[in-house]
């Protein structure tokens, strides 16, 4: 069966195939659907835009789709960039820029208090209906200095205590089952098979 995985982050698109290597299921990138128009989110909640992304996907492809929202959320910093993770610094999304806005606006911020939280909802829909959501989250706090190059957006800032270690310093398959992106997949694919069957 063919889903769809409803991004055009190569990251995000790595990471899904790493978690479900080994399933049944065909996963097709919008890499092949050069024509579909990109799905607005504008929603306030990662719920919000993973729903949006996965109806309008749905919708212009007829396929399931997997679709996913995620970000950051600093504590310090009233939960932002939240929804906005991707776009923090304005367009055109640029990592780069994203992490250097994100230390400035935690300038002065003791380690104490620069707690925060990867964040990330997954939803399945067909053509016109939600089918399934969940999601999941990881705890760590935001440092100064980037580490490793593993990942990707905010992972070379985000420190994660217990594994001593930021999410970019991680190998693959220890991030892939501690990553808010695996803990949502890793719900969603025993629902997948139960409705695929």
């Amino acid at each position: 069966m063919q889903i769809l995985l409803a991004t055009g982050n190569a990251g995000k698109v790595r990471e899904l195939r790493q978690i479900t290597a080994g399933s049944d299921w065909e996963w097709l990138g919008l890499d092949a659907f050069p024509g579909v128009t990109e799905a607005v989110e504008d929603g306030d909640t990662f719920s919000a835009n993973a729903r949006r992304k996965a109806l309008h996907y749905a919708a212009a492809t007829g396929l399931l789709v997997m679709a996913d929202d995620s970000g950051l959320e600093v504590d310090a910093l009233g939960g932002e960039p939240g929804v906005h993770s991707a776009y923090y610094a304005g367009l055109p999304r640029d990592d780069g820029r994203n992490n250097a806005r994100l230390i400035a606006e935690l300038r002065g911020v003791p380690e104490s208090e620069r707690t925060a939280r990867f964040r990330c909802v997954i939803v399945v829909a067909r053509p016109g209906e939600i089918l399934l959501e969940t999601d999941g989250a990881v705890e760590g706090r935001i440092i100064d200095e980037p580490r490793g190059s593993n990942g990707f957006g905010y992972d070379p800032h985000f420190f994660i205590p217990e594994q001593n270690c930021t999410t970019a310093e991680l190998p693959p398959e220890i991030k892939n089952q501690i990553s808010h992106r695996g803990r949502a997949v890793r719900k969603m694919l025993p629902l997948l098979n139960e409705l695929t069957r």
